[in-house]
């Protein structure tokens, strides 16, 4: 019997990887870091992206006509 290795959701990602995920350019990222419109953590000198930041920050921009 063969055990598939389990797939982890990470809660936290890169920058580079949050802009990968969210479609857009890493300048964009650091501009809405930079706004202070996509909530970020530090943890030493690394920064970190929680996904569900990204999903709220992504939220934001829905507008009616969809």
């Amino acid at each position: 019997m063969t055990t598939r290795p389990q797939q982890i959701t990470p809660i936290a990602v890169s920058p580079d990887e949050a802009a990968r995920l969210a479609g857009i350019g890493r300048t964009s990222l650091y501009a809405a870091l930079a706004k202070g419109d996509l909530k970020s953590i530090k943890i030493g000198t690394r920064r970190l992206i929680k996904i569900e930041a990204i999903h709220e920050w992504l939220a934001s921009y829905q507008t009616d006509a969809e």
